[in-house]
Formats: C-alpha cells, sequence, structure tokens
C-alpha cells in the first residue's frame, strides 16, 4: 500500500472527492471561533451565543445528517458546486414534508445475518406511507437504539420509498450490503390509525 507522502496533490483532491461527505468536524470548527470571538469581545456576545446554540442543537445535527446522506446519495450530474445546491434543495424539501411531524432523522444499521431487527408494515397497496410496525426486541435495530416504532421509512440507503409499494422497500432492504442508512420520521399517530384501520376491516 502506497504511502500518503507519495500522492500528488492531484491525487490527493481525488481522494477527498470520493469520501463520504463529513460536515461535523467544520461545525465544530465553526463553534471553536465563536469562542475565541466571545472572548475577544469585537462582536456582541448575545448574538455569537444565539449563533453557538443554534449550531450544538439537535435539530442542526439532523439537517447535519440528513445532508450528508443526500449528498452521498443523490444521481447527480455535475461539479462539487451543482451537487451542494442539489441536496441544498432535496434537504430542505425533505423537511418541509415533515413540517407538523418530527423532522428527518438518519439510521445507519450493519447488515447481519440475523437480519436487522424490524419488521415494515404499508405501502401504496394500502394507501399508506411505510412505517416500522415492530423493533424486534434484542434484535440489531434495538441495539443500535436509533429506530423506533412508528418511524416513517423515507428511505433506504438514498433511495426514496415514498409513495412506493412495500415490496421496494423490502427488496432494497435485502439487497443492502455492509450496513444500511435508514431516513425516517417519528409520526406514531399515523401508524396507530392505519393498524386501527386494519383491525376494523379485519373484522
Amino acid at each position: 500500500m502506497m504511502s500518503s507522502y507519495y500522492h500528488t496533490g492531484k491525487e490527493v483532491d481525488m481522494a477527498a472527492m470520493t469520501e463520504p461527505l463529513c460536515l461535523e468536524r467544520d461545525v465544530c470548527r465553526v463553534i471553536e471561533l465563536l469562542d475565541r470571538l466571545q472572548r475577544s469581545g469585537h462582536l456582541p456576545p448575545p448574538k455569537l451565543q444565539a449563533l453557538q446554540r443554534v449550531l450544538q442543537s439537535k435539530f442542526c445535527a439532523a439537517i447535519r445528517e440528513v445532508y450528508e446522506q443526500l449528498y452521498d446519495t443523490l444521481d447527480i450530474v455535475g461539479g462539487p458546486e451543482v451537487r451542494a445546491q442539489a441536496t441544498a434543495k432535496a434537504t430542505v424539501a425533505a423537511f418541509a414534508a415533515s413540517e407538523g411531524h418530527a423532522h428527518p432523522r438518519v439510521v445507519e444499521l450493519p447488515k447481519t445475518e440475523e437480519g436487522l431487527g424490524f419488521n415494515i408494515m404499508g405501502g401504496k397497496e394500502q394507501n399508506s406511507p411505510i412505517y416500522i410496525s415492530r423493533v424486534i426486541p434484542g434484535g440489531v435495530a434495538d441495539r443500535q437504539g436509533g429506530l423506533k416504532r412508528g418511524d416513517q421509512l423515507l428511505s433506504v440507503n438514498g433511495v426514496s420509498v415514498e409513495g412506493e409499494h412495500h415490496e421496494k422497500a423490502v427488496e432494497l432492504l435485502k439487497a443492502a450490503q455492509g450496513s444500511v442508512k435508514l431516513v425516517v420520521r417519528y409520526t406514531p399517530k399515523v401508524l396507530e390509525e392505519m393498524e386501527a384501520s386494519s383491525l376494523e376491516s379485519r373484522g
């Protein structure tokens, strides 16, 4: 394996382009800079503190995670700037679609022989979104702790399953190799309504 000091500048740039996008380090640097600015006294502390709180919030972290996931998986032709603009629009659309509900989250699960440890229900054929109907106790999803019963499944490894048939989501989950990245949002009331409707139709 070639050591890093043999790489030319061009080779390093190309390698960087193939690496998954990670903005967490950049956000941390901005927060550190805001700390220094507050100590310097050059800018009003209240405004700096407000910006710092936003950057440290769970909501900002959720936006960053969804942006990174979309950036790495969207099929966009063009340079980094075009890709960034398209990803920003897709991220805004994802959060706008969740208005009135919990914001989208990214959950990554390892793909093992024991499966992913959750069940799904719903789909286009049932005129409903696809939902996590059960997290199996002791299974992979339960141990990881990121997935909840009542989560609506929005995408699997960057492929949207909104408005898709149940089988499409199943195929994507089965085809995943190594790990699977899910974009979900928590809307348990809709799942409860679906289950109630299903029981009524059986009765």
